[in-house]
């Protein structure tokens, strides 16, 4: 089975291949209580995904996750072969194929399936959301703005969300669409918008970073906004509510450099309040797609191939490396800082940087013992790199 290395001779092991590849990296993600960015830290910690899954369970026993155990192989067996079934690619971070742009992220989803023109993640793209409960007027704006972008050259990248959503993909289907879903990318929500996912799987891409036949719960669309705005060179806000998820994705979209721009409302209009907020915090205000060309400047041709390929390295046996372990001293100072970072937090998120100030520590140890934290499900990571205690 893919993953598994046995070396029956004393000749040395060959490179894993591609399958093996992302069966490991997909198992490692999938073991309990690794999220995007301890998946990326134990893997620059150990170098490859093997490596990582070999020391995982001490990782997590150090943490105080007591029988602890990696993700069961006929679970990943069974979602790569619904992969396969779908004609779905999965695409690794760090490797062909995986998009560029999302590589500026701290927490980039480490695999994304990918159903449909894979090619679009080449070009220039940009992100458009907006309200589900549209106005006439936000859903033809947002129809005029996806298809004069794409006549100009960009991909508009969306959520597949029923309002500003559909319309945009709906007017970018003759020139490239990509829709992000919550859910598995098999999974068609909302059902009303089947049809287009079908459209868009055929003339566009549809990606997901969530396993097969997953059904989308309140807390994937955070994570799924911020690979919207992870895509997208900018991010254009039709209409949106004062507190609405679009608001969330120009906030990842501010929060990793990207441009936020907006669709003015009338000021009498719950719709358009979170847009006029946005302008008036100085998001470009749009009237027409000129105004997004504009203001982004000369667009770069389809985006350069810039990943290298990594984690190749010989295959270690299967029982893996073996994680130093601490003295009694070292076990204290990392007990002792768990205890302060426990302390430091409650249900509000804080910023890591501050308590990195607050604790006076390297930021390796605290790296270190926030991943500890959330393997123990002590702490909650949130977007942006903000941490708190579960209430």
């Amino acid at each position: 089975m893919a993953g598994e290395f046995h070396p029956s001779s004393t000749h040395p092991p060959l490179p894993p291949t591609t399958e093996d590849i992302r069966y490991l990296h997909l198992r490692l993600l999938r073991s309990r209580r690794v999220g995007a960015t301890t998946y990326h830290r134990l893997l620059t910690e150990y170098g490859t995904a093997q490596n990582a899954l070999a020391a995982l369970p001490e990782v997590a026993r150090a943490a105080g996750a007591q029988n602890y155990e990696i993700c069961p192989e006929a679970v990943i067996s069974k979602e790569l072969r619904a992969g396969a079934r779908l004609g779905a690619k999965l695409l690794i971070h760090g490797h062909e194929g995986y998009p560029a742009p999302l590589t500026d992220m701290t927490n980039a989803p480490p695999v994304l399936w990918a159903l449909g023109r894979q090619e679009l993640l080449r070009q220039p793209m940009i992100a458009m959301v907006g309200a589900r409960n549209a106005s006439s007027l936000g859903t033809r704006m947002a129809k005029a703005l996806a298809a004069d972008l794409g006549a100009n050259g960009m991909i508009v990248v969306s959520g597949l969300a029923r309002g500003v959503d559909a319309a945009a993909h709906l007017a970018a289907l003759p020139t490239g669409t990509i829709a992000v879903q919550a859910g598995g990318v098999d999974v068609m929500y909302p059902a009303e918008n089947t049809h287009l996912a079908e459209q868009i799987a055929e003339k566009g891409l549809r990606l997901s970073e969530q396993p097969m036949g997953l059904q989308p719960q309140a807390r994937h669309f955070p994570a799924r906004n911020r690979i919207i705005a992870g895509l997208g060179q900018a991010c254009v806000v039709v209409e949106a509510a004062a507190k609405s998820g679009s608001l969330i994705t120009a906030r990842d979209a501010a929060d990793i450099g990207r441009d936020v721009m907006a669709v003015p409302g009338h000021p009498f209009d719950a719709r358009a309040a979170g847009c006029n907020m946005l302008i008036r915090d100085g998001a470009t205000l749009v009237r027409r797609a000129e105004d997004v060309v504009e203001a982004l400047g000369p667009l770069a041709t389809p985006i350069s191939q810039k990943m290298q390929q990594g984690d190749l390295a010989l295959p270690l046996p299967a029982n893996g490396p073996k994680p130093r372990q601490q003295t009694r001293a070292e076990a204290a100072n990392t007990q002792s800082l768990h205890n302060r970072i426990l302390q430091q937090l409650g249900p509000s998120p804080i910023a890591e940087d501050q308590l990195l100030r607050d604790l006076q520590t390297t930021p390796k140890s605290l790296g270190m013992a926030l991943t500890d934290l959330e393997l123990d499900g002590a702490i909650n990571r949130h977007a942006g790199g903000l941490f708190s205690r579960p209430t």
